[in-house]
């Protein structure tokens, strides 16, 4: 729905407030408590991870939290949803996919720091901050890689930083998604504390919205499309 950003705030609210007469008072009581929790200070990136119920794991994880947005490379292993995983989640978030080839990793990085990120490699790391002690008083955007292979080379190399979660058993890894789970609720429950703009802005929080609106009402672009025609 990249047509939202062509309409003005104005336009944004009247075509939200028209949608909200197919939804329920609780759907929308429940839009209006979940937009307070939804951030775009942290995002998350997976690079090329193969196993699709993990991907939709860490979707739910996102949603959960209030991460909104959920970048994926997939150049090498395209991401199919897993519904009994995901459970929904997806339709909540703004995924975005990244095949573009060879330099795909090179382009989604570029973008991320065009947008202000700090990118950090969630692996062990000689320099890497420990989950309590990472910096995120700016952007950060959280980078996962593969179940079997972790992050390639190339994505550790062009990280501005590395995280870690502290495990102290024998085995020496997490699961992916339980991985993301973690450092998102850590991470989460830290940025509510913190005394920075985290949430969403306004002009952010409507075009959202009118998303998860369309999500939930019958033939949607249909009642989208009259009305834009009619009214804006």
């Amino acid at each position: 729905m990249e047509w939202i950003k062509d309409l003005n705030f104005d336009q944004k609210k009247k075509l939200y407030t028209y949608l909200c007469e197919f939804l329920t008072n609780h759907r929308i009581e429940i839009f209006e408590q979940n937009i307070k929790y939804r951030t775009r200070h942290l995002t998350v990136v997976l690079e090329n991870v193969f196993q699709s119920h993990n991907i939709s794991a860490v979707l739910r994880s996102c949603d959960c939290f209030g991460v909104q947005d959920i970048h994926i490379i997939e150049n090498l292993h395209p991401y199919h949803i897993n519904p009994e995983i995901a459970m929904g989640s997806s339709k909540w978030l703004s995924i975005h996919h990244h095949n573009q080839g060879m330099d795909t990793l090179v382009k989604v990085f570029d973008a991320i720091h065009q947008q202000g990120y700090q990118i950090i490699a969630t692996t062990p790391h000689p320099h890497g901050y420990d989950i309590e002690s990472l910096n995120i008083e700016n952007k950060t955007a959280l980078l996962f890689g593969t179940e079997k292979d972790g992050l390639s080379e190339e994505a550790v190399r062009r990280a501005d930083g590395y995280m870690k979660i502290p495990m102290h058993g024998f085995t020496e890894s997490l699961n992916i998604s339980v991985s993301a789970g973690i450092s998102l609720y850590a991470l989460t429950t830290r940025l509510h504390k913190m005394k920075i703009p985290w949430q969403v802005s306004e002009q952010e929080a409507i075009e959202i919205k009118i998303g998860w609106a369309a999500q939930s009402i019958k033939h949607a672009e249909y009642i989208i499309h009259e009305f834009i025609s009619e009214h804006l």
